[in-house]
């Protein structure tokens, strides 16, 4: 079973108390791609610009990933350019430059609209709300957001939740979104917008997952060293939806499954700089992976 993402294909410039990396391959779409690809086939709705290279796309191809999606226009690539603190849940962001995504409206091809997974990346509400319009059987779609859209496009993201199954964010996010500070209740609240099941990232501290009838918390996979966090919640996601489309298993174990495949896939991305752990692994290496987090996490023994 095929996912479709929405979102941001980009160059991103990063420096963290690691080292820096320059013009690497970055945005949404581009780390959902790969993280979901170990497990299903993947069509991406994008956009770039003239400058973006062939290697990039061959990255894309080498997953299987399906580009009919992703235009290519006159104009610059979106660019990104962001800095971390020693403590990596803290970055600024230094330039950012949209470029071809402004104005951007995505267009779903012909034979992405049966999709019956979808992921909305991190992307305008009303963009969101245009592939929702485009698609003719859904099954499940999984949304992000950030606070910048919280805050100034409200109504539209209000209108977007009323329609999607699930909502993935951050845990600053849920609490601005909800008003609340109390995460527990943040998601509650949230689950009273529409969505059906709401998953908060916690960074190194892991995912909650909520649902009117169930909650869960996961940690996250303990790593030595952490050399680059970009990616880490898009590639959760990719994980997260990837594994539940290969799966079709939506109970509370198929999700919960689900979500530590997601966390497995995001702990190899922080490894390195952009997507270069991402696209040097293998699924033995995730399926390995997996084995020592559900032991690290058994206390039936």
């Amino acid at each position: 079973m095929s996912v479709v993402v929405v979102g941001t294909v980009a160059f991103d410039s990063i420096e963290t108390p690691s080292g820096f990396a320059e013009r690497v391959l970055g945005g949404s779409a581009s780390y959902f791609a790969v993280a979901a690809s170990f497990f299903s086939p993947v069509k991406i709705v994008g956009v770039i610009g003239e400058d973006f290279p062939e290697e990039h796309l061959a990255i894309f191809s080498r997953h299987g990933v399906d580009l009919e999606g992703l235009r290519r226009e006159n104009g610059e690539t979106f660019h990104w350019r962001g800095r971390y603190h020693e403590d990596l849940n803290v970055r600024d962001t230094v330039e950012l430059h949209l470029n071809v995504l402004a104005g951007f409206r995505p267009r779903l091809p012909e034979s992405y609209r049966d999709a019956e997974y979808v992921f909305l990346g991190n992307i305008d509400p009303v963009m969101q709300m245009e592939v929702l319009n485009q698609l003719r059987r859904i099954r499940l779609v999984a949304c992000d957001t950030m606070d910048h859209w919280i805050q100034g496009s409200g109504d539209e993201l209000r209108r977007v939740m009323g329609k999607i199954g699930m909502l993935i964010i951050n845990d600053s996010e849920a609490r601005l979104l909800s008003g609340e500070h109390n995460i527990v209740r943040a998601a509650r609240a949230i689950l009273k917008m529409g969505p059906k099941v709401v998953l908060i990232k916690r960074g190194e501290y892991g995912v909650l997952q909520f649902s009117d009838s169930s909650m869960f918390a996961t940690p996250a996979y303990p790593l030595e060293e952490v050399f680059d966090p970009t990616g880490a919640g898009d590639s959760f996601a990719g994980g997260f939806l990837g594994h539940l489309a290969r799966s079709r298993d939506h109970s509370q174990s198929g999700l919960r499954r689900a979500i530590v495949y997601g966390s497995v896939v995001a702990s190899f991305t922080v490894e390195d700089f952009g997507l270069k752990r991402l696209t040097n692994l293998s699924l033995a290496e995730i399926e390995e992976r997996y084995r020592r987090f559900t032991d690290l996490t058994n206390f039936h023994t």
